[in-house]
């Protein structure tokens, strides 16, 4: 009987060393056990706002948990960003990144608390959208030939126009707007469309560029702004009587603004492809593509690798207009 009991022991150690190896496999397999937050770096009711909840929305059912938002605004998307690039990298904190957070910032501001490039992990294009050029009802410019007509003949005291914030792609996009129509304009930033539009539809500056989805209601409502163009090579549904820049008579202009998803570097790799296959899973839902298609927006379709060569291409496009330019965040 004695000579059974050292063994019996021996049985049961190796069966808990067993068990304890296997955990922390099985909590690996068990991601997301809690909820999940996803970072917007811009106040609420703007284009930010509105992509980063419906795509947390739309992941829940892939992941089969509960994904919040919380906005962390400042510094041009800087502070939400620089938050999550510094979260535990276990998939739990995720950033809505922006066409300024991860190609345009780096380029106007002196110094930066991140990486864009290197210190997150791009999982999924959440969606593209046009940007807008917008005058108040009662303005006397009715095209977009009004605009640059007005602009010329204004050398003396500039049209004004506002955006959503210095370095924005709204503000880079008045920047292009200058530079291939050969005029002059005065920015006017505010922060954020709850503020700029208002500005514009009250008489305090002349244009407002924005994302379209910011200002789609006010301008299918028309009592408070008129829209001119869009900034997208194609009409938008949406809008289906605004004509782009490119047919007002700017041949071959195109900016597009875009928003994405991203996890701090070092996220384990299981867990990146659970997260990019639940917002893949969530942007191919015909359901969100209505509710994009009613904003102005499209669903993307970049993921991983291939967001990651996309954002390259867009950080040389507007580097070389920023510096060109001279712009820089004051």
């Amino acid at each position: 009987m004695r000579s059974a009991l050292p063994l019996f022991a021996s049985k049961c150690l190796a069966a808990a060393t067993l068990a304890l190896a296997l955990v922390p496999a099985a909590h690996s397999r068990a991601y997301p056990d809690h909820a999940v937050t996803v970072v917007v770096p811009y106040p609420p009711g703007g284009a930010a706002d509105i992509f980063g909840r419906a795509i947390a929305h739309a992941m829940e059912p892939g992941l089969k948990q509960t994904v919040l938002v919380e906005n962390r605004p400042g510094a041009g998307g800087n502070v939400g960003m620089a938050h999550v690039a510094r979260s535990a990298a276990d998939g739990y904190t995720l950033g809505l990144g922006t066409i300024g957070t991860q190609s345009i910032n780096q380029f106007l501001y002196a110094s930066m608390s991140f990486d864009p490039a290197q210190d997150l992990v791009p999982i999924a294009l959440v969606s593209t959208t046009p940007n807008v050029l917008a005058v108040r009802t009662q303005s006397p410019y009715k095209t977009l030939a009004d605009v640059i007509e007005a602009a010329k003949a204004r050398k003396d005291k500039k049209l004004t126009y506002a955006s959503p914030g210095v370095g924005s792609s709204v503000h880079l996009t008045g920047a292009y707007f200058e530079a291939v129509a050969g005029i002059e304009l005065l920015h006017v930033p505010f922060k954020g469309t709850s503020a700029s539009l208002p500005a514009v539809a009250g008489g305090q500056v002349d244009l407002l560029f924005d994302n379209l989805p910011g200002a789609l209601a006010q301008i299918q409502d028309g009592s408070r702004v008129r829209g001119i163009a869009i900034t997208s090579l194609q009409r938008d549904p949406s809008v289906p009587n605004l004509p782009t820049f490119d047919e007002a008579g700017l041949p071959g202009f195109d900016v597009t603004a875009w928003f994405a998803l991203y996890a701090p570097r070092g996220t384990p790799e299981p867990v990146v492809r659970a997260l990019i296959d639940a917002a893949r899973s969530g942007l191919q839902a015909p359901d969100l593509a209505r509710q994009f298609a009613g904003m102005g927006a499209r669903p993307g379709t970049l993921f991983g690798a291939e967001l990651a060569a996309f954002e390259q291409g867009e950080r040389e496009k507007w580097g070389g207009l920023i510096k060109q330019r001279g712009i820089a965040a004051k």
